[in-house]
């Protein structure tokens, strides 16, 4: 019977130590799979702990995303243990909230390296580990799929769209899917330094009327790593309570009200 569960399988997510990525870490071990849960932070973050009745098992790495060496040390390690990857979640982000004109080169190369290079290096290092029916899951935003004011932070997500569809059609041939979430406003503690203007302006364009939380993220990724999404890959999936969905005619909608 097909079903969300992961006996057995082993799984990357980057960007664990907190926020989405730690939700995405503990859902899977509940699910049953091996989780390499990577960061920056040297030693395993607190947010990551687990229950001991968990059906699977999670294993913490120091990872830099934007560094290359350090996806060749993962993978050398990996393979040294003996295992398979069968996913690959790319959660690690950054953000960077210059507008427009003001925005420098430097900018966009800092956000661009985490968000971007980060997720290719990934594929590049984790790939060649993986056999059919692998799923990597790029987590993308809200911004990538809108003209979202961070210039640097949208570019770099719709950026990551490209590279998720070209890696769908590579990939493909070889039974590893990839797929995109785009979450909207989500309670993190990368979003918890948000104004409160833009935590309201942002609540009157979702049509739910509220904000996400990291276990609604972490559910569709979970999903989108299962054989229940066997057939599923180059799909954009937003988990944003509608907010990309109305093209901005919600503004028009309530203003009529």
């Amino acid at each position: 019977m097909v079903s969300l569960q992961l006996d057995g399988r082993t799984v990357v997510v980057t960007g664990a130590g907190q926020g989405q990525g730690a939700a995405e870490a503990r859902m899977l071990v509940e699910a049953g799979a091996r989780v390499i849960a990577t960061d920056l932070a040297l030693t395993m973050p607190a947010e990551l702990a687990v229950s001991s009745s968990s059906a699977g098992a999670l294993v913490y790495r120091q990872l830099d995303v934007s560094d290359a060496s350090g996806w060749s040390e993962l993978a050398s390690w990996i393979e040294s243990h003996g295992w398979q990857v069968d996913g690959l979640v790319n959660n690690a982000g950054i953000t960077q909230r210059s507008r427009l004109l003001d925005a420098s080169v430097a900018d966009l190369q800092r956000v661009y390296e985490v968000n971007v290079a980060g997720s290719l290096l990934g594929i590049q290092a984790l790939a060649p580990l993986m056999g059919s029916a692998a799923s990597i899951v790029n987590v993308g935003s809200v911004a990538g799929l809108t003209a979202h004011y961070p210039v640097a932070y949208t570019a770099s997500k719709w950026a990551l769209r490209g590279l998720s569809q070209v890696a769908a059609m590579e990939l493909g041939p070889r039974g590893i899917r990839i797929n995109t979430v785009h979450p909207g406003f989500i309670e993190t503690p990368m979003t918890a330094s948000a104004k409160p203007e833009f935590r309201q302006a942002t609540l009157a364009e979702t049509p739910l009327g509220r904000t996400g939380s990291v276990e609604e993220v972490a559910g569709v990724v979970l999903f989108l790593l299962s054989p229940l999404s066997s057939f599923v890959t180059g799909a954009e999936i937003p988990v944003d309570g509608g907010q990309s969905g109305h093209g901005g005619a919600k503004s028009v909608s309530d203003a009529m009200r």
